[in-house]
């Protein structure tokens, strides 16, 4: 059975993609739907939701179309998400890998260097960082990546040490293969699967943390987002519920469809696994 068929029996995933795809064409027809500002003020502050037509989602306490705002935030989520995600991978992999694969002070010294990183709570760690570095999207983006590449690096570790020893890898030592090849070109494409699956989740967390700090102010200021919606509608919830309500809601269904796409990568690309869950 292929990986698109093994993917495709799990519902929940394809309710996911569904999901993730609408929200990905959110981001991409943002420019064209609304190409102006998502920071200009267009009608009178707290519209309800369709109470004047072409505001379908009211407007905020600035008089500021909240679909605007929605949908120019959703690229910066995703944008953030994935980048920071790819960031954490390009530091954990290689790490992981090194640790993993040479054993012995190597990997005391690397592992001991993680768990520095995992001592502090990642959200507190990225308040710090965002707040030295001062808050904008790559600040957000470098923080969010070094609070998430200690579980990388653990994955990939625990998969390095569990084929360093398998035969296809005594033969390429035999052959004169160098220790970079065999990593790179042995090991590593071996290990694709788990990293393919934490990847997914790691980019739901990262677009939990980055509208966290942006609910505390500590967002890019020049940035749309929907972590700035909610903090900036907290304090008028109750006259205003929808302010705070609609980009709640994209991010529950964007972490939520990822979460859901990761399950399904995880029975497609592991389906002996699956088939003893179920």
């Amino acid at each position: 059975m292929s990986f698109f068929a093994r993917f495709a029996q799990n519902r929940g995933a394809l309710v996911g993609l569904v999901i993730l795809f609408a929200i990905i064409l959110m981001a991409i027809l943002a420019p064209f739907l609304y190409p102006d500002s998502p920071w200009r003020m267009v009608q009178r502050p707290f519209l309800s939701p369709m109470e004047v037509d072409g505001f379908w989602l009211g407007t905020d306490t600035m008089g500021r179309d909240v679909a605007a705002g929605l949908m120019h935030g959703a690229w910066v989520s995703l944008l953030i998400g994935l980048v920071s995600t790819m960031v954490a991978l390009l530091i954990g992999v290689p790490l992981g890998a090194i640790a993993g694969y040479y054993g012995g002070l190597i990997d005391d010294a690397l592992m001991r260097f993680t768990e520095f990183f995992q001592t502090i709570p990642n959200f507190a760690l990225a308040i710090v960082l965002v707040a030295i570095m001062q808050p904008s999207v790559v600040s957000i983006v470098l923080a969010i990546a070094i609070v998430s590449w200690p579980p990388v690096a653990r994955l990939v570790r625990a998969e390095f040490m569990s084929l360093r020893h398998r035969e296809y890898v005594e033969a390429a030592r035999l052959v004169g293969q160098t220790n970079r090849t065999i990593i790179l070109r042995q090991i590593l494409p071996n290990t694709l699967s788990p990293i393919i699956v934490l990847a997914s989740l790691m980019v739901a967390t990262a677009i939990l943390l980055e509208s966290a700090l942006s609910f505390l102010g500590l967002g890019d200021p020049n940035v749309m987002s929907w972590g700035y919606m909610i903090g900036a509608a907290r304090t008028v919830i109750r006259q205003a519920w929808w302010l705070s309500f609609f980009p709640g809601l994209a991010i529950l269904l964007t972490v939520l469809a990822l979460n859901l796409v990761g399950e399904g990568l995880d029975d497609a690309l592991n389906p002996k696994l699956a088939r003893e869950r179920s």
